[in-house]
């Protein structure tokens, strides 16, 4: 498993290695052994799979607030997607500042995303899958999304059109309105 730093502390871009042959591939997407070994210590109690039918679907930026605050796991399971993180611990030195990646079924890169950021992502593919495990369960009371096209934030999604959104995302809060209840633990 090839781990590598982004430059938002604590968000990790994890590639497992990948064994082919002319029927395809087979991989470990995770492996706790493996992943304790390179100081990961992360306890998933719930998988989520998302499929979004059409190029230019966004999907967030979402987070679950304490005390039910989730550690994320981000792949692509079909198709490919811009998947990204917002640091939104209070006293961070990049607090506000964002982070994407591409994650695509060819690739195999994974986004991992600790509590305290903000999530989304932008589909590139038809049908496109994602599949992300979660270290705390959905709790619709600590739900809340923050606008993925603020310019406070300003993220480059490379969107070719009119974004395809949930009412959710359409009428999410701005940064600015946003009060983060997380707090950075440097």
């Amino acid at each position: 498993m090839q781990i590598e730093k982004t430059p938002l502390p604590g968000l990790l871009i994890l590639t497992p290695q990948r064994f082919g042959d002319a029927r395809g591939f087979f991989c470990e997407s995770w492996n706790r052994k493996r992943m304790q070994e390179a100081g990961l210590d992360l306890d998933f109690v719930q998988d989520n799979h998302s499929l979004s039918m059409q190029p230019g679907t966004v999907r967030g930026l979402h987070f679950q607030a304490p005390p039910h605050a989730q550690d994320k796991l981000v792949r692509c399971g079909r198709g490919a997607l811009y998947d990204v993180a917002v640091d939104a611990r209070k006293g961070s030195p990049t607090y506000g500042h964002w982070f994407g990646v591409e994650l695509s079924a060819q690739n195999g890169k994974q986004l991992l995303v600790p509590a305290g950021f903000l999530h989304g992502f932008a589909t590139r593919e038809p049908a496109t899958e994602i599949c992300y495990k979660c270290t705390d369960y959905y709790a619709p009371d600590c739900d809340g999304a923050v606008r993925f096209d603020d310019p406070d934030i300003g993220i480059d999604w490379g969107l070719n059109g009119a974004p395809v959104l949930s009412d959710k995302d359409a009428a999410a809060q701005s940064f600015a309105a946003f009060d983060s209840p997380f707090v950075y633990e440097g």
